[in-house]
């Protein structure tokens, strides 16, 4: 019996625990939506654009290329992911058929529902050499939740993760065509993770930790000719200790329940844009970004306090996710119909750091095609508005997901899409 409450009780967290949340603008768990001019151009150029304060998190030396003066910027994006699942084959845990539990939640409806991210833009004038910038922003996170007592329960309920970066940077103009910039993060990260014991005396399996962590961030930015800029930038890894809880809300899992920790470390990344004005009325733009994903390839979650699953300091379970690097190639036009109205036009093209070995119902994601428009609009010399919509075409996710302990296997593929409603206002002053 206690052999038996083990097995329960590391294949609960092991559910808890096997995927990273998921997110609908961008590879992995990364959101990609960091200022509303960006979308309708489906921030294609980022690092070199530096049309608002939004430049303070793609590339801290754009704001040298920013007007003098103060600069303000509020974004909302309103974010709505799809994931439907189709069963192509489960057998005997995830059957669904006699003598296995019935799935009262069948294929656990749509994973994907409405978010809003939120960003925050200010910069301003130290002296003609110097600017200070600060961006507070959500670079992770998004969610998915599958229907109560769906036929893949066992590996996926709720995955949620929410993220709050809050980065202070300063630019230096080094010469007439020349500017660096660099900044530091700290960055919050909290996670909630559920999925079903298999038990019912356990219930449902809760993992709720979240930490702290500290980066920094380096840019270089090149007017090459009076129109044309290059930007360059980089984004280092931060590392979390996450500390929390893992709770099993069944009659007899208080016995089972105690503090955790693991170790995870999100992804540094590569810029490089490109932003030229063809025209008084064109403006082209371009970016190709490397995230180093495979950063996360195994999770160990270790106990911190005994329960009646184990001693304090023992692992709880090993979970493998063997993600790769991902490349995100951008291209973006702005049309100058007036001087107070301009239009946005972008593609793009996002990998997955995901395969179809480790992939799960939590982060069922796959590579994606980008189609974004917009348009801004100046009501006034120092007030800009943004509206931008972006599609995402992505690709259908299979996953075949074993769970150790149980018999057989959730075998299946998710119908993806994306869909980005962006709204965004400057203030020059």
């Amino acid at each position: 019996m206690a052999i038996f409450r083990l097995k329960v009780l590391s294949l609960a967290v092991a559910c808890a625990l096997a995927g990273a949340g998921s997110n609908a603008a961008a590879g992995g768990f990364g959101i990609g939506t960091q200022s509303g001019s960006g979308t309708g151009n489906a921030f294609a150029g980022g690092a070199a654009a530096a049309e608002d304060p939004g430049v303070a998190w793609y590339n801290p030396a754009g704001m040298m290329a920013l007007p003098a003066g103060r600069h303000f910027a509020a974004a909302g994006h309103f974010l709505r992911p799809s994931f439907k699942f189709s069963n192509t084959g489960s057998t005997l845990a995830f059957s669904c058929v006699a003598p296995f539990p019935a799935c009262p939640g069948g294929e656990g409806g749509d994973g994907g529902d409405w978010a809003l991210v939120p960003n925050l833009f200010f910069t301003t004038d130290i002296n003609p050499q110097w600017r200070f910038g600060i961006a507070v922003n959500a670079p992770f996170g998004l969610k998915t939740e599958y229907d109560a007592g769906w036929r893949g329960q066992l590996t996926a309920l709720k995955s949620e993760i929410k993220s709050v970066n809050i980065n202070p940077s300063v630019a230096y103009k080094a010469s007439d065509s020349v500017s660096i910039g660099a900044g530091v993060s700290v960055q919050k990260l909290d996670a909630e993770l559920t999925s079903f014991t298999g038990a019912a005396a356990l219930g449902n399996a809760i993992l709720d930790a979240d930490d702290i962590g500290y980066g920094f961030n380096v840019g270089l930015l090149v007017q090459a000719t009076p129109g044309t800029r290059f930007g360059a930038s980089y984004r280092s890894s931060i590392k979390y200790d996450l500390e929390g809880t893992a709770t099993f809300t069944g009659v007899a899992g208080a016995a089972f329940s105690g503090n955790v920790t693991a170790a995870i470390r999100v992804p540094e990344s590569v810029s490089l844009s490109v932003f030229s004005v063809v025209n008084p009325r064109w403006e082209m733009m371009g970016d190709i970004t490397w995230t180093r994903w495979s950063r996360i390839q195994q999770l160990d979650v270790i106990r911190t306090t005994a329960s009646a699953g184990g001693a304090a300091g023992s692992t709880l379970t090993s979970l493998a996710f063997r993600w790769d690097d991902t490349w995100r190639f951008g291209l973006g036009a702005n049309y100058r119909m007036s001087d107070q109205t301009k239009l946005r036009f972008g593609v793009a093209y996002d990998q997955t750091p995901t395969n179809d070995i480790t992939r799960t119902p939590r982060l069922p994601d796959q590579d994606r095609t980008w189609v974004a428009a917009g348009v801004q609009f100046r009501p006034s010399k120092s007030g800009t508005f943004e509206f931008g919509y972006a599609h995402e075409f992505v690709r259908d996710a299979n996953v075949n997901v074993t769970v150790p302990g149980v018999p057989g296997a959730l075998v299946g593929r998710f119908k993806n899409r994306a869909d980005i409603i962006s709204l965004q206002y400057s203030h020059s002053f």
